[in-house]
């Protein structure tokens, strides 16, 4: 099927007719409520700057079942010595730009633009995008991470780390929140060996978007998640 252009409707084609290249859609725009249609769907923006937004479902997609996470025995003493501490949803814009300015290998520029920072930042405000924050023990900022909650799934969208293993220990924190919540499953969209270290795997597209229509009609955890009772009392999970 043809990639579609869309418009100012609200709307997005069924990923079900696409092949496995993984753009479905180009064009529309950035607003809130497209983005969460979008991720209601299976599908997700992911562009250059000189580029006209594209819209993703790729097959196979990689994900992480929550009661799948591995913790390497390396990792332990992270959390045994409590080298970092993790803070949620405290800085979310500050995330976002320090993933942006992450330097990945073979990478040209950022897909995380000005106008993809103001649109999640929308979400944020709307209590759906969220932030994991990793602190040294000196109150410095080195790791975290950002995604998106809908029902019983986290989509997540990037990474960064300014010391050895922040980001690492920051996903593995919030994975165990989410396990004790009941979420049922973590969107990774497309492989890494860093994921794939942690028990993130490979499923087709099918069988993604079968787990996506049953997870997220299960009640959303909408609010700012560093305020919220809940995760407070979870804080020593780590």
């Amino acid at each position: 099927m043809a990639v579609v252009w869309l418009d100012q409707r609200l709307w997005f084609p069924d990923v079900e007719h696409y092949d496995s290249s993984g753009i479905v859609a180009v064009g529309g725009d950035l607003s809130p409520a497209r983005l969460l249609l979008a991720y209601r769907k299976g599908i997700f923006p992911w562009f250059n700057a000189d580029e006209p937004i594209l819209w993703w479902s790729p097959d196979p997609r990689f994900v992480l079942f929550p009661q799948e996470l591995k913790v390497a025995r390396s990792m332990r003493p992270y959390f045994n010595q409590r080298r970092f501490t993790i803070s949620l949803d405290t800085c979310f814009e500050a995330v976002m730009r320090a993933c942006a300015q992450q330097y990945r290998s073979g990478q040209r520029g950022t897909w995380i633009t000005g106008d993809m920072i103001a649109a999640y930042h929308g979400l944020h405000q709307l209590g759906y995008a969220h932030s994991v924050e990793v602190w040294n023990e000196a109150g410095q900022l080195v790791g975290g991470l950002y995604g998106v909650a809908m029902g019983a799934v986290f989509f997540g969208e990037s990474m960064f780390t300014y010391a050895s293993n922040a980001s690492k220990f920051g996903f593995i924190a919030l994975v165990k929140r989410l396990q004790k919540l009941g979420f049922r499953l973590i969107d990774c969209q497309q492989e890494t060996r860093h994921l794939a270290s942690l028990g993130a795997r490979a499923i087709p597209r099918r069988e993604f978007i079968k787990h996506l229509q049953e997870y997220v009609a299960l009640p959303d955890w909408t609010g700012n998640w560093g305020q919220m009772p809940v995760f407070q009392q979870l804080e020593r999970l780590e």
